[in-house]
């Protein structure tokens, strides 16, 4: 296993990582340190793919394992904060409501995805994320992080500011993954073809 795919497999052991954080109410401003945890593993994302590409480690495993990471993490993250949702009833408890259709979008753009990979699988092929695909994970991420940040202080004034603005990078990131995810299928609609492998 090479080094690339190495740095992708410790995105996923930092899931974990990330969950008891997230749920640890005995330390103090936890969701910060969950915040810090997330934005290290987002950051593997980019550091696996630069030096996969850098000095030529791209492999299949990488283009199957890379996006898999990638699902995981934000998955999670999305769900837990679901969990505790302060940060988005600060808005109003409209923004609740609009946040779990987001994610629910979200979660069903990668089942779809993922399911169309497996066809793909199937017929010996292996599919890369496109560009609109990392501009939707960055979009993600940082809705995520800053979301995660902003939840140790929904009591405070002026926390709203904050708030919106993680709010707004959500429903950019579900745009964006609705776009790239209907993107994604027509580039690769060849999958769909009747044939043999």
């Amino acid at each position: 296993m090479n080094l690339p795919n190495k740095i992708t497999l410790s995105r996923i052991f930092l899931i974990p990582v990330f969950v008891l954080f997230f749920y640890l109410d005995v330390l103090p401003y936890h969701e910060l340190a969950a915040a810090g945890v997330f934005v290290i593993a987002a950051c593997t994302d980019f550091l696996d793919g630069y030096i996969a590409r850098k000095y030529g480690l791209v492999t299949n495993m990488g283009k199957f394992l890379d996006p898999i990471a990638d699902k995981v993490l934000v998955s999670t993250a999305f769900i837990l904060m679901l969990t505790r949702p302060a940060v988005f009833t600060v808005m109003g408890n409209w923004a609740l409501v609009c946040a779990g259709i987001a994610v629910a979008v979200i979660l069903g753009r990668e089942l779809i995805v993922s399911g169309f990979r497996l066809i793909a699988a199937e017929r010996g092929l292996v599919l890369a994320a496109d560009k609109l695909g990392k501009i939707k994970t960055v979009t993600q991420d940082v809705s995520i992080a800053l979301l995660l940040a902003t939840m140790p202080f929904t009591g405070m004034q002026g926390v709203l500011y904050p708030a919106a603005i993680g709010f707004s990078l959500l429903a950019l990131a579900t745009v964006f993954t609705v776009i790239s995810g209907c993107n994604y299928i027509i580039a690769n609609r060849r999958v769909l073809g009747e044939g043999s492998k």
